[in-house]
């Protein structure tokens, strides 16, 4: 029999699977970081779209990601595929990602119409494909494991995988882009990125071919009513309601990154030293937030994590004075809050849907993770939303491949996009999170069987 990729007697995953299964992170992170720092600027500067009207555009895909990844998950729940129930979603969608991610950059630039129409639809055709990579993708972590200490191992190896997509192409994106003028530029970007998402795809889709499947049952029927059961887990709602919270303060630090490089600081690295400074030191962390896990908890940690987070968005504020130095100190921070509010929460996922299976003797993993994803896009949809509208109440001036300056007002509304407004964001989701009670338990209960 082939190794199933767990230990004998235990519920431990092989390292082999832990980070093959994690490199699905460079899809995910590509996907999720690319659009968000660069496309609200490519509508603005290269397209010349209005910062409201772009922000629209920039919000209904991902938007709509927030409906399909539900039925997404709930196609994947059903699946009877021997060739695992979740991995063929992981490929095909993770390749058709790739395919969309390169198109979306790949079209026209005039008449602004057509150009605007060409972004729209291979976006939400992007969307699309992300829904049905991503929620599978999710659901294999609580379904190769049962444990609450492995979840979390399983997890930070993927957010040290992710954090390293984010830094390799959040960081090379806008040097690529930068290679060539004008719209070529994104092209060629756009095809670099494709090739990395489809690269994440195919290595988690081999790599966890003979990984172990903890809950082969399939959920009953009802998309509505099961939708219903994940509105009223209590549990649930707290901590998928905290993370959306949070999704939309990173993102719209992360849409304001190339605007505070080019009107704050100046400089043609500065975006890339940026996102360097805040990324770089989550593959430091991530590891050390695994042991304070461990040790204190689950929600302890995405607790604190989530302190350190604000507070260097507050600190972010210092990029108004222009001082390069301040802002990556500030970026730093943030870094090292990101890293736990990325590996905690899904760590604690796996442990919601486990416990709704527990109780209920269905296997809902798929939806719950649907719900999640949804989440997650729609709170990165609606991040760079708002960035967009305080621009416009900053009297933001777009112009379509020009070099001009801003009015003051600009300038301050975009030191309080990245800085103070998200920081709001994460001062609440603290307050949310508060009533997540599941992990004292479950805690408590794997003491007591591990001391039998």
């Amino acid at each position: 029999m082939a190794d199933s990729g767990a230990a004998a007697g235990t519920d431990s995953l092989s390292p082999g699977i832990r980070r093959t299964y994690a490199m699905g992170g460079l899809s995910s992170g590509t996907f999720g970081t690319v659009p968000g720092l660069l496309l609200l600027p490519y509508l603005t500067d290269r397209l010349g779209l209005a910062a409201g009207i772009a922000g629209l555009i920039v919000f209904l895909p991902k938007a709509w990601d927030f409906f399909m990844n539900p039925i997404a998950g709930r196609i994947s729940d059903r699946s009877t595929s021997p060739k695992g129930r979740r991995r063929p979603f992981v490929l095909w969608g993770g390749l058709a990602l790739a395919v969309a991610f390169a198109a979306i950059f790949a079209g026209p630039t005039t008449p602004q119409g057509l150009a605007v129409a060409w972004v729209l639809v291979t976006f939400i055709a992007g969307a699309t494909a992300y829904s049905f990579f991503q929620v599978p993708f999710i659901a294999m972590a609580a379904e190769m494991t049962t444990t609450y200490a492995e979840r979390t191992r399983l997890m930070t190896w993927r957010v040290i995988i992710l954090s390293v997509a984010i830094l390799l192409t959040g960081g090379t994106a806008p040097l690529i882009v930068n290679l060539v003028d004008g719209a070529a530029g994104y092209r060629l970007m756009g095809v670099a990125m494709a090739a990395v998402i489809a690269l994440g795809a195919v290595v988690c889709w081999w790599g966890t071919r003979h990984a172990p499947l903890a809950r082969p049952e399939l959920s009953a029927p009802g998309l509505r009513q099961q939708l219903r059961v994940v509105a009223t887990d209590r549990q649930a709602r707290h901590l998928i309601g905290t993370f959306l919270l949070q999704a939309i303060a990173t993102s719209m630090v992360l849409a304001g990154v190339v605007y505070v490089a080019n009107h704050l600081i100046g400089g043609s690295l500065a975006s890339t030293l940026l996102f360097v400074a805040t990324i770089a030191p989550a593959l430091l962390v991530s590891p050390l937030w695994e042991r304070f896990g461990l040790a204190r908890g689950k929600k302890v940690g995405y607790l604190a994590a989530s302190v350190i987070f604000g507070v260097g968005m507050v600190a972010l504020f210092s990029a108004r004075t222009g001082q390069l130095w301040a802002a990556l100190l500030a970026c730093a921070a943030i870094g090292i809050g990101y890293a736990g509010c990325q590996l905690f929460p899904l760590a604690m996922l796996p442990d919601v849907a486990a416990e709704d299976a527990r109780r209920s003797g269905e296997n809902r993993i798929g939806l719950y993770t649907g719900v999640w994803a949804g989440t997650e896009l729609l709170g990165f949809a609606v991040g760079p939303a708002i960035f967009a509208g305080v621009l416009a109440v900053g009297g933001y001036v777009s112009c379509g491949g020009c070099d001009i300056g801003q009015p003051d007002s600009a300038k301050v509304a975009i030191a309080l996009g990245v800085s103070v407004l998200p920081a709001l964001l994460v001062a609440v989701s603290l307050w949310v999170l508060r009533g997540y009670r599941l992990d004292d338990r479950l805690r408590a209960q794997e003491a007591g069987e591990t001391a039998m």
